[in-house]
């Protein structure tokens, strides 16, 4: 199975090549336009001259059944057009675009021509999270918190709201009738963002703030009386009178605790049983984190 990567920065050299880099069955491709990160990474992983592309033209031309897109943002559009039009099945990370258009468009030609298009949501398949959604949710809080780091609203939103975003999404246990933000920006930068969706006998809160002190990921599910609180996705917390902490084995992978080993193991596997997957769903979320892109412009006198 020939795989493409194409894109090697921290995401694809921490996250996804350890897990793609040694699996048996796939004969991995790799495209960065900066040769000695090429050199190194291909080098480390004992790759052939074959495999080792510095443009887009040379990968596609290997006929690649399958291929993962870890590039800048900025040219997601560019990129996973060119691979869709060319049949290739592609898995890219979040965000598809910075722009709403560009995202539904592609979309649209995936569907058009009949290939899969999946997006990276690794939190839905994080061990943690996803017990989470069998735990009753009359109430779902979810931060995701960094020091010092106020950003541009769009690119705040889509490069990194948009986890709890979806995370709140995939835990809401029914339809959303109610959507509320707030935020506060400064000097162009946002500071922080609050996005509460509520749906009869739910309410589910998102909050980011990028000056907070700390650098944390906290999710809490509660309902009937019981708790359960994820800590940086590793320690799991279950309240019901008393206190039960699970913590993350000492040699469960950063990947699979992440959900993103799981992420690659069922695109590739879609992929080989011939299975068209669609991100009109991941498009949804896309669409939510556009509203609240306009909602946080629209109160600091911004938009446009």
């Amino acid at each position: 199975m020939k795989v493409g990567c194409i894109g090697l920065g921290d995401i694809a050299q921490k996250a996804y090549l350890p897990v793609l880099g040694v699996l048996p069955e796939v004969e991995l491709h790799l495209q960065t336009r900066t040769p000695a990160t090429l050199a190194r990474i291909a080098d480390g992983l004992h790759l052939p001259a074959g495999q080792r592309h510095a443009d887009l033209d040379s990968l596609i031309a290997q006929d690649l059944d399958a291929a993962f897109v870890h590039a800048p943002t900025a040219v997601h559009p560019e990129i996973v057009t060119r691979l869709l039009e060319a049949g290739v099945p592609t898995y890219v990370d979040k965000p598809l675009a910075y722009e709403l258009a560009d995202s539904a468009r592609l979309v649209t030609l995936a569907e058009e021509r009949g290939v899969s298009l999946a997006v990276g949501f690794n939190r839905r398949l994080a061990p943690s999270y996803a017990q989470c959604a069998d735990h009753p949710r009359e109430l779902i809080l979810m931060q995701k918190n960094r020091v010092g780091l106020p950003e541009e609203p769009r690119s705040m939103i889509l490069d990194d709201f948009v986890h709890v975003v979806d995370t709140l999404r995939f835990l809401v246990p029914g339809p959303v009738d109610d959507v509320t933000v707030r935020g506060r920006v400064q000097d162009g930068l946002l500071h922080h963002v609050v996005l509460q969706l509520a749906g009869d006998g739910f309410t589910a809160i998102g909050v980011m703030n990028r000056l907070s002190g700390s650098n944390e990921e906290i999710l809490e599910v509660s309902g009937q009386d019981t708790k359960r609180q994820v800590v940086n996705l590793a320690e799991v917390i279950d309240h019901k009178g008393q206190p039960t902490v699970r913590r993350r084995g000492d040699w469960v992978p950063v990947a699979r605790q992440r959900g993103i080993e799981q992420a690659v193991l069922g695109f590739l596997d879609a992929v080989r049983a011939g299975e068209v997957l669609s991100a009109r769903d991941a498009l949804a979320t896309h669409e939510l984190c556009e509203r609240v892109v306009h909602a946080v412009l629209e109160r600091s006198g911004s938009a446009a």
